[in-house]
């Protein structure tokens, strides 16, 4: 039995903040200083649904460009299930994002729910973990990211997502945050791959990592690997990328939970066999 109606409304910078503690508890594993580059993605395309003054779900809706977008942060409180909060609040998330191609990264538990929706499977993503155990290379053509670099990055970066997303990337990619740390690899003058890492709640997570070649790849890993010696990492590897794969056994690290990019809509031709890592599972 459905409860009394709901009042969803946009996000404020506290309810996101409660949004990443709800995803903590549900097993995710945001990074610590996600807030700013979340909220810059698409201030508007997060909502949260309350019932007489108590939140009980939320979920992202981020346009991306004029055709894009990617849902995400779908969570329904466990006490609050089964009273059709979540079914709302993805409703006025698909709405939304009325018009254009939706991607997300889908649960196993979801996938059959989200294909009734009229999302369709691309490729599984592994999230792969372990202890890195690798040193950062004495390599020329490594370059810490920072604003002098950031026009190539975002050129680079444009070939692998269907939609510009430029103030989301100002803010993933910026130095002199103590949590956070990216190269670019830079050869001839011309950026070939790159990469972030950050700490999360549990460990760092590696994402992006974009690269022209698996050799390219393997050095950024090392990179950002290896400036968190002795601590969790963890890579999120398409399926369909096998070189990715073989990194991630190369430096020892497992399966620990895995997802589906789903999308409603003509889905993007993107370069798969160049991304080692993709983003994040909330944002794309």
């Amino acid at each position: 039995m459905t409860a009394s109606p709901l009042e969803i409304r946009t996000m404020s910078e506290a309810d996101l903040v409660l949004a990443l503690t709800w995803a903590k508890e549900e097993g995710w594993n945001p990074g610590l200083e996600d807030l700013e580059p979340y909220r810059a993605a698409d201030p508007g395309g997060f909502f949260m649904a309350w019932n007489e003054g108590e939140p009980v779900s939320c979920i992202s809706a981020i346009r991306y460009g004029e055709t894009y977008g990617f849902i995400g942060f779908y969570i329904c409180r466990p006490e609050h299930r089964g009273k059709g909060y979540g079914m709302s609040i993805w409703d006025h998330g698909i709405k939304h994002l009325e018009g254009r191609t939706i991607g997300l990264d889908g649960v196993v538990a979801q996938q059959d729910n989200y294909r009734e929706s009229g999302f369709e499977f691309a490729h599984r993503t592994l999230q792969q973990s372990g202890l890195s155990m690798v040193d950062t290379p004495m390599d020329s053509r490594l370059c810490t990211l920072g604003q002098g670099i950031f026009p190539s990055i975002w050129d680079y970066d444009r070939a692998f997502v269907p939609a510009e997303r430029t103030d989301f990337l100002k803010l993933w990619c910026a130095p002199m945050l103590d949590t956070r740390r990216g190269f670019a690899f830079v050869e001839d003058g011309t950026v070939k791959g790159y990469g972030v890492i950050r700490q999360c709640h549990d460990g760092f997570n590696i994402g992006p990592l974009f690269a022209d070649t698996p050799e390219i790849a393997d050095t950024l890993f090392r990179a950002l690997a290896g400036q968190v010696k002795g601590q969790t990492i963890h890579l999120n590897t398409p399926e369909t990328n096998q070189a990715a794969l073989a990194l991630a056994e190369r430096y020892e690290l497992s399966p620990s939970f895995e997802a589906a990019r789903m999308y409603k809509g003509p889905a993007p031709d993107l370069p798969l066999d160049k991304t080692f890592g993709t983003t994040t599972f909330e944002l794309g």
